[in-house]
This record gives structure tokens, C-alpha cells and sequence, in this order.
């Protein structure tokens, strides 16, 4: 069971719908609801849903050899015993990477029948689109991107419409009353736990139990794994087993491939970062200079970061405890709120970058010459780039922030804490004594699922 909330890439959907159109892939790991938002919007747009699954059914790859349009959709209806009407219809195609010949087709589409919706999805579909033997009809096709569900998403499936609604209708500047505070933080400790895997979601949903959840994703990440055979290129499916494990362990700092012990080279450590970055399981968070837009301008391949799909898979591989009722944050160690908050950020600041076209990137940076400085990830907003600083708690020194906006000019900064929201110009000095001032956005975990639009607003 998936929960029937509409999704913030809903609204995406339904506008592709609505006007001409190219065909849509939609890329993004498996089980985060890429079949269901497809079925959810024919549904929403009164279409006739024509679906095929080319994995249960490789032989209806044969209707689309021809090269026209119309002829394939004949031939797929006679196959089908159905009618299928550009006008009414959206065709479906799901798990397209088992039928790799059917991608090209989708070009003729675009040019000679844009009326009809066809998207594609698939749940290794990655490995297919950067096969380098794949023609990609370049241009004649569209791409969105499909995360987990995030904070807003998950109120939404509990029935918190109204706590949903006063966070989106906060501004900088406005106060939060102290019960609406308690209220977002007790429920963001819960997406915490749960995460934004739908499946997750929906067992809490319907049971509310924080083993039933954990049990679920523990189950999730087993299906992942079972997936590692399936991976292209010659990799042990043991050093992506130790890879994965890796980055869950690392969450919040540089990774390093050394920490992965004897018996993995670092060529095969970053090659099974590579596939599994592919498979959406994690995401690569590189260092940037930040000297100037736009932050992928100028990186240092060899410093990196890297965070997970999810939560609930960080759950999963650090074997977090899951007591019949959910454990409120303090509850956990200093060591595993520094690592799940690390995960969290990144994951909503990714889900809040509107997923079309390019894939969302994350950027962080660290000083280079000896002495310690390293900001915990950079946006870019308004041709601006904007430092964020995470707290797992409700303290904490701003040395390398201070001493980051005086480098870099910065005028606008982002931290996260477990306070309420704020806005705050500060007028400081960096622990070398240069003077600095510049305003910081303070945002609880709760409102980073509004991060963007939010700097856009105080942004001297």
C-alpha cells in the first residue's frame, strides 16, 4: 500500500500534461514512487492509462521497431486488445531499461505525435542512459527527477494539513508560537526516524510502529542489495556491500576510502561509488572552491562528501535502535544525531531543488593548506552563493562560517538548528580578527524543505 498523497512533483506532472509536449523520462532510485505518481496522474488528468512493464513483458518492445508513431500505437493496441487515442491516452512505459531499443523510438514522438503523454521510468534506468552504445534522441526528450517523499510530504500523509500549511505561510521575520515549535519539531523527529521512502511512510501511516518501520526499511535496503548483482561493469558485489556501509558510517565528513579497510583498493572504492551513485543509493557531494558561481565551476574531485538515498537507509546500515514507539531525538547518541542530522539537511536541501532537467547537486567546502575550516554544504540562490551550517543541537561555535563569509564576501548565510526559525546580522570578528558582517537564516530541520524560496526572501 502506497499513501494517496499528491506529491510537490505533482504539480510538475500535471503541467507537462496540460501544454505540447516531448516525451518525459522520469530518473530516480527504485521505490520511491515513480510508477505510482504515473498512475496518480492519469487519474488526476482523466487519461486512459496505457501501461507495459518491459520487464514482465519484453516481447511489446516489438510495437515500437517501426519508427512511427502512429503504426507503433496500432500495433500495440491490436496487441493489447484496446483502444489507445493520443487525445485521451498516456502511455506509459515502465521499467524501459529491460527494452533499451525502445528509448530511441521515443524521438518520433516528439516529432510527429506531441499530443500524446508518454513517459518512461525504470528502476536501473541510469545504467542505460549512460551506456555509451545508447542513441538518445538528444532534445526530443524531457527529464524529471523523482526523490523521496520529504518533511512537507510526510505531514501531508499523516493528515497534518494544517501544520503543513502554518509552516509554508511562515515568513523570515515572523514570530513561532511555542506550541507550533513543539508540534513541527515532535513531527520532524518522527520523518527522522521514518524517512521519505514511501513504502516506509505508508506502514507508518497505517501502524505507527517503530519496529514495522524499521523492519520495512531494513527490507528496503536487502531489495537494494539483491539489485548490486545486476549492476553493469565486473565489481564485487562485496566491496559495494562495503562501500555502502561506508558512506553510512562517514555521514557529515569527507569520505575516505582508506576507512574501508584492507583488501579494497581505492580505484575500486570510487568505482563502486560510481554504481551506486548511478542506482540513486547515494549521492556524491563534491568540494567546491566556492570562489565564484556557478559552485560546480571549480571542484577538487579527490574531497568529497556523501550522503544517502534516505534516512531510513542510514537507519538501516548503522543499526539505530527502534523501540515500540518512536525515540525522541535526545535519545539517540551524540555520534548518530551528528551523522542522521548530516543525512537529513542534505536530503531535503537535494528535495528542495525542483528536480527539472539537470539532476539536484549538493556542494560543500573545506579549507586546503593545513588549517581547519570546512562549511557542511553551499547552495546557490539568486546567482549567490550561501554557506550552510548544521547543528544537531541547539548550540554551537560559528568559527568556520565567520571566517568563510569574511573569504568569500558572503552577505547571507543558512544554519540549522533545533531552534526556532530567526534571522539574525551579525557583526563579528573571525578568530584572525578581520571584521565580517553579514545575516544568517536560522532554520529548524522542519522549514529546510523551504530553504530556497526562504533565502530568496531575506537576501539583502
Amino acid at each position: 500500500m502506497l499513501v494517496p498523497v499528491k506529491r510537490t512533483i505533482s504539480d510538475v506532472l500535471e503541467t507537462w500534461v496540460a501544454d505540447p509536449r516531448q516525451p518525459l523520462v522520469l530518473r530516480g532510485a527504485r521505490q520511491v514512487g515513480k510508477t505510482w505518481l504515473v498512475r496518480d496522474l492519469a487519474a488526476r488528468t482523466g487519461r486512459d492509462l496505457v501501461e507495459i512493464n518491459f520487464e514482465r513483458e519484453p516481447r511489446r518492445a516489438v510495437a515500437f521497431s517501426s519508427g512511427a508513431p502512429r503504426r507503433m500505437l496500432s500495433d500495440l493496441a491490436l496487441a493489447l486488445g484496446r483502444e489507445i487515442r493520443a487525445d485521451k491516452s498516456l502511455l506509459f512505459l515502465d521499467e524501459v531499461q529491460a527494452a533499451p531499443s525502445v528509448l530511441p523510438s521515443l524521438r518520433w514522438f516528439a516529432e510527429e505525435m506531441p499530443e500524446l503523454p508518454v513517459v518512461a521510468a525504470g528502476s536501473l534506468l541510469e545504467f542505460a542512459l549512460t551506456d555509451e552504445a545508447m542513441r538518445m534522441p538528444v532534445g526530443r526528450i524531457t527529464y524529471r527527477h523523482v526523490e523521496p517523499m520529504d518533511f512537507a510530504e510526510f505531514l501531508l500523509a499523516h493528515g497534518q494539513d494544517a501544520l503543513r500549511d502554518r509552516l509554508l505561510a511562515w515568513q523570515p521575520g515572523e514570530p513561532v508560537s511555542a506550541a507550533v515549535h513543539d508540534t513541527a519539531t515532535s513531527w520532524y523527529e518522527r520523518y527522522a526516524m521514518v524517512g521519505g521512502m514511501p513504502a516506509v511512510v505508508a506502514a507508518d501511516v497505517e501502524h505507527g510502529d517503530a519496529r514495522r518501520c524499521r523492519d520495512r526499511q531494513i527490507d528496503l535496503l536487502a531489495t537494494y542489495r539483491d539489485d548490486f548483482a545486476r549492476y553493469v561493469g565486473r565489481m564485487d558485489t562485496g566491496i559495494l556491500d562495503r562501500v555502502l556501509f561506508a558512506v553510512a558510517d562517514q555521514l557529515g565528513a569527507k569520505f575516505v576510502h582508506a576507512r574501508l579497510g584492507e583488501g579494497v583498493r581505492v580505484a575500486q572504492s570510487a568505482r563502486a561509488l560510481e554504481l551506486l551513485s548511478k542506482a540513486r543509493l547515494l549521492t556524491v557531494v563534491p568540494h567546491s572552491t566556492a570562489s565564484a558561481p556557478p559552485l560546480g565551476a571549480a571542484i577538487h574531485d579527490r574531497n568529497r562528501k556523501v550522503i544517502l538515498l534516505d534516512v531510513g537507509l542510514a537507519h538501516a546500515l548503522l543499526g539505530t535502535p527502534a523501540a515500540a514507539l518512536f525515540p525522541h531525538w535526545s535519545e539517540l547518541g551524540d555520534a548518530a544525531r551528528g551523522k542522521l542530522s548530516a543525512q537529513l539537511a542534505g536530503q531535503q536541501l537535494r528535495a528542495q531543488q525542483p528536480g527539472i532537467g539537470h539532476e539536484p547537486t549538493l556542494h560543500y567546502w573545506q579549507r586546503s593548506g593545513g588549517r581547519p575550516g570546512e562549511i557542511d554544504f553551499l547552495l546557490q540562490t539568486n546567482h549567490r552563493i550561501i554557506p550552510v551550517e548544521l547543528k544537531s543541537g541547539a548550540t554551537g561555535a560559528m568559527k568556520s562560517l565567520h571566517q568563510f563569509a569574511h573569504e568569500r564576501k558572503c552577505r547571507l548565510a543558512l544554519r540549522t538548528d533545533t531552534n526556532p526559525p530567526s534571522i539574525q546580522d551579525l557583526d563579528v570578528r573571525t578568530t584572525q580578527g578581520h571584521p565580517v558582517q553579514y545575516r544568517i537564516l536560522h532554520l529548524p530541520g522542519y522549514l529546510l524543505w523551504r530553504a530556497g524560496s526562504l533565502l530568496a526572501v531575506v537576501d539583502p
